[in-house]
């Protein structure tokens, strides 16, 4: 039996998909994922991080460049190779999963309304 891969969570999904079009920074990511879910998924900026963290080390996001804005270090992340990789596969799987649901024709399992 092979083991795969974890599956990404929803915040770490996002943030992912937010660096497809290029490095950002924290706010940037942020701001991208909130639009991205027509405002439904709010990262925490501690969630951000920390979930950057975690995925600098797997290897699935690396350190573009740091800028001194306003006396403050802005670290621009970047997705990495390994990282679009574990975001398409993802996307595939949540694919794969709702066309279980999306195909169905009868309305088997459903409570009364």
């Amino acid at each position: 039996m092979t083991r795969q891969k974890p599956s990404l969570t929803e915040p770490q999904y996002f943030i992912l998909a937010a660096l497809m079009d290029g490095p950002l920074h924290g706010y940037g990511i942020i701001k991208a994922a909130g639009q991205a879910t027509d405002g439904r998924l709010r990262i925490a900026v501690g969630t951000l991080y920390g979930a950057l963290e975690r995925m600098e080390r797997a290897g699935l996001v690396a350190t573009d460049r740091e800028e001194i804005v306003d006396g403050r270090a802005r670290r621009y992340y970047r997705l990495t190779e390994d990282g679009a990789v574990m975001l398409r596969r993802e996307a595939l799987r949540m694919r794969q999963a709702a066309a279980v649901v999306m195909g169905r024709t009868g309305h088997e399992g459903t409570a009364p309304a």
